[in-house]
């Protein structure tokens, strides 16, 4: 498979796995205690009474269908198995057989169901979707009267499709996904560790379209603005793959993406951790000692591969983690080494504390007054909390893409003076402010 549904596809494996296992990769670690975060649909009784945990997510978004248009549906999830390392009769935590360690371990098993529906038909009405994965048990002999159990539940659950024409003369449709996990769980006094195993882990779903094309959530055209402002999306975020501002592919995660994310060509696998920079944690994971690394083997087959990998990476491949350029401009003169690049005797040009941009027609330069409203598009998610608040420019820089960029300290800031004086701000692009005033 290639294309953007491959594309789409190795998105969601990282998905799938995001924290499944987090460095020093054993199962002893503290923060390998409490497992999976992303994508959790807990069975409908247990979320009912327990606080922060869902059994439904929902994602909204638009589509432009043609004639005879059909819509395909991915859905995507780990089931929870829980293994066992048995000595004899009894469970115990780890045992070493032949010098193999294996731990008693939660692992996960992918799950895919797949739908096919004809556009004209979600159009109609809306069109449930319910599916069963079963429940299985297995045991493996691994010697020295010790044994493999592997336990999974039955998981059920309802994808609900629905197409609602948007009123206007552009046309288009509004794709509603209402995914629910329709499980029960009848012990009262379940602890969250237990009732994953009738959950609905990591789940996602990927939506590809044959003759129509999805647009941007994040960078919609002019008349369709309105109609995405109105989608609502709980749980589950929905991106483009394979283009910009339409596709035939998306991909609704629970983790929130930009437009037609991809996995760096760089990675030269998975590391369960998308928080870390490969670098750093491949040089970590090599530094671990062989115990450590026995631990980590014992703990799970896919921190087993991790380790090996990791341990047999060619210094080629290792270099390639320390960086990348994605492309080359040309430029002329050297710059100063020892020189600050923003200083008059490197560029007499750049004075980012006299620099100036015109925003909505006003000058904007440092101490001018300025509301935030940062974009959707291209913004830090935690910017999206500054929306409304009023700042103050202490600097107008520009980068060597010449791109301009705003730096603003928050007035309700208690720290503000001590951030200015350590040059820490907060940066913003010019059609992010909004003018308040005259410049001082």
């Amino acid at each position: 498979m290639t294309g953007p549904l491959a594309q789409a596809r190795a998105v969601g494996d990282a998905v799938l796995y995001e924290g499944y296992l987090l460095y020093p990769y054993r199962a002893s670690a503290g923060k390998n205690r409490i497992r999976w975060q992303w994508g959790v649909l807990m069975p409908s009784s247990f979320a009912a009474r327990s606080d922060g945990e869902y059994a439904t997510a929902r994602t909204e978004f638009l589509f432009e269908p043609r004639s005879h248009a059909v819509l395909h549906f991915e859905l995507r999830f780990l089931q929870h198995q829980k293994r066992l390392v048995l000595a004899g009769e009894e469970v115990v935590e780890a045992a070493t057989v032949d010098g193999v360690g294996y731990t008693t371990w939660d692992e996960a098993v992918e799950r895919e169901v797949r739908f096919v529906v004809p556009a004209a038909e979600l159009l109609a009405q809306p069109v449930r979707l319910p599916f069963t994965v079963p429940g299985e048990q297995s045991s493996e002999e691994i010697g020295g009267g010790c044994a493999l159990v592997r336990q999974s539940r039955e998981l059920t659950g309802v994808l609900t499709a629905n197409l609602t024409a948007l009123a206007g003369p552009f046309g288009g449709a509004r794709l509603r996904l209402e995914l629910a996990n329709t499980g029960t769980w009848d012990t009262d006094d379940t602890e969250r560790a237990d009732a994953l195993a009738g959950a609905l882990l990591a789940a996602h779903v990927i939506v590809s379209a044959a003759d129509g094309h999805f647009l941007s959530m994040l960078d919609p055209p002019q008349w369709a603005a309105p109609a995405v402002e109105s989608c609502v999306n709980e749980r589950l975020w929905p991106v483009l793959v394979g283009g910009a501002s339409r596709a035939e592919v998306v991909l609704a995660s629970p983790i929130i993406l930009y437009d037609d994310p991809a996995i760096a060509p760089e990675s030269a696998g998975a590391l369960f951790d998308g928080t870390e920079i490969d670098e750093i944690l491949t040089l970590r994971t090599m530094a671990l000692t062989e115990d450590e690394k026995r631990a980590a083997r014992a703990t799970d087959p896919r921190a087993a591969a991790l380790v090996d990998r990791v341990d047999g990476l060619p210094p080629e491949l290792l270099d390639r983690l320390h960086g990348t350029v994605r492309y080359l401009r040309s430029v002329t003169g050297e710059p100063e080494p020892d020189v600050p690049w923003w200083d008059p005797g490197a560029d007499a040009s750049v004075s980012p504390e006299t620099d100036a941009v015109v925003v909505a027609g006003e000058r904007v330069a440092a101490g001018s007054a300025v509301r935030l409203r940062p974009s959707l598009r291209g913004s830090d998610a935690q910017d999206m909390f500054l929306a409304g608040r009023v700042a103050t420019v202490r600097a107008v820089l520009s980068d060597v893409d010449g791109t301009t960029h705003v730096a603003v300290t928050l007035d309700d800031d208690p720290a503000q003076d001590l951030q200015t004086a350590h040059g820490r701000f907060r940066y913003f692009s010019p059609d992010e402010l909004e003018p308040l005033g005259a410049t001082p």
